[in-house]
């Protein structure tokens, strides 16, 4: 059996930078190999000759359409097919991987670059792209938070950047090794020259693309569902389930998400739905009694994640000092305070995970302690809002 790739004309097909073989990096750079453009990836040296090695690996089990679109001729990208009635895993050795920006750019010109990096790594990213900006081509962001575009336009130049999101969920084995997890698809912002041509692209390879006409609604959508039990798991260490069956936590979720819709729509930003992730229906949600929106929001708070943690959680415990929250509620807090709008919450939850993530407090400060948590909380809230 071989690989579900598309057979593309020349005229369409794309010169694709990738930063990162990281989950969302394989699972997007491999599925554009498979579909016939050429990709080249940007990896930290000590991974290169490993995956050059041994190549993607991209278990696409889920994604029945893969499995009916494979062609009649073998393809010399594909090293291997694992394929049986219950899997579909494709290997890949079609692709390029260097160590350095610099060596990589020699493959181009480019057409576009995909940046999924962590929003704390963002900086240093751009610091290292800034001496080559003029090679570069427009990046279509694919990173969580609402920042990281403005980031980038402000380091290479607003032509340079394309908005997008992804609601895929992907999970990395290692590296250059992904599994797809709950297929969704990928938002992509209109309004740039390359914003269609790269709907019609990522779509035709497998990755379910939209376009959409509001670059910030789509992102402040997707952080709104990213905030949800994703502070709360690390400081408490514990799952989005056992937050959600605490009732005094569940409330404490549901008006930390009504902070983000205030601050939303002081900005004039529309809710709006995301591919295979109904964003208006969470939103509705918090205007409902408790009791009636929490299986509601009990299953999106654990859909596609399984049995993982919440990714604030896994950063937390993996000891790099490091954590998105500032990126993610912390974005609420200070959008909130620049337009008059109280957000205790997500200030609560941002400052006590980044104390936690730097050491200032123990990790067992709040283990399995939601009282203390809550306690800390009403607390700050009755000293800077005392009629709240």
């Amino acid at each position: 059996m071989q690989s579900s790739i598309a057979n593309i004309k020349t005229s369409d097909r794309l010169n694709v930078l990738v930063f990162g073989a990281g989950a969302i990096g394989t699972y997007f750079g491999g599925s554009l190999a498979l579909a016939g453009h050429n990709v080249v990836f940007v990896e930290q040296p000590k991974m290169v000759s490993e995956l050059r090695e041994r190549g993607l690996r991209l278990d696409l089990t889920i994604d029945e359409r893969r499995k009916h679109a494979l062609p009649k001729e073998p393809r010399d990208n594909v090293s291997g097919v694992e394929g049986t009635k219950d899997a579909f895993v494709i290997k890949i050795r079609s692709f390029v991987i260097e160590p350095s920006l610099e060596g990589a750019l020699k493959f181009g010109p480019f057409d576009v670059a995909l940046f999924a990096l962590k929003s704390f790594d963002t900086t240093a990213a751009l610091e290292g792209m800034k001496p080559y900006s003029d090679k570069l081509p427009p990046i279509l962001c694919l990173s969580n938070g609402v920042e990281n575009e403005q980031s980038i336009a402000r380091a290479l130049g607003a032509d340079k950047v394309i908005y997008g999101t992804v609601t895929t969920a992907i999970g990395r084995r290692a590296p250059g090794d992904i599994v797809l997890e709950k297929l969704r698809g990928v938002g992509v912002a209109a309004g740039h020259p390359l914003s269609e041509k790269l709907v019609t692209a990522l779509d035709r390879a497998f990755l379910k693309c939209r376009l959409y006409p509001d670059a910030h609604s789509m992102k402040w959508s997707k952080m709104l569902t990213n905030l949800i039990a994703n502070p709360t798991s690390a400081i408490l260490n514990m799952t989005a389930a056992q937050v959600f069956a605490n009732r005094k936590l569940y409330k404490l979720e549901i008006d930390m998400l009504k902070e983000c819709l205030a601050v939303m729509k002081a900005q004039n930003l529309e809710v709006v739905d995301l591919p295979g992730t109904p964003v208006k229906a969470l939103a509705f949600a918090t205007k409902l009694p408790l009791w009636l929106s929490k299986p509601f929001l009990s299953r999106a708070a654990g859909s596609g994640r399984g049995a993982k943690m919440p990714s604030f959680h896994i950063d937390l415990y993996s000891g790099r000092g490091q954590s998105e929250v500032e990126f993610l509620h912390g974005t609420v807090l200070r959008e909130g305070k620049a337009r008059g709008i109280p957000t205790p919450i997500n200030g609560l939850l941002t400052d006590t995970l980044m104390a936690l993530t730097k050491n200032e407090i123990p990790l067992e400060e709040f283990a399995n302690q939601p009282e203390k948590l809550l306690e800390k909380l009403y607390s700050n809230v009755h000293r800077n809002h005392p009629t709240q």
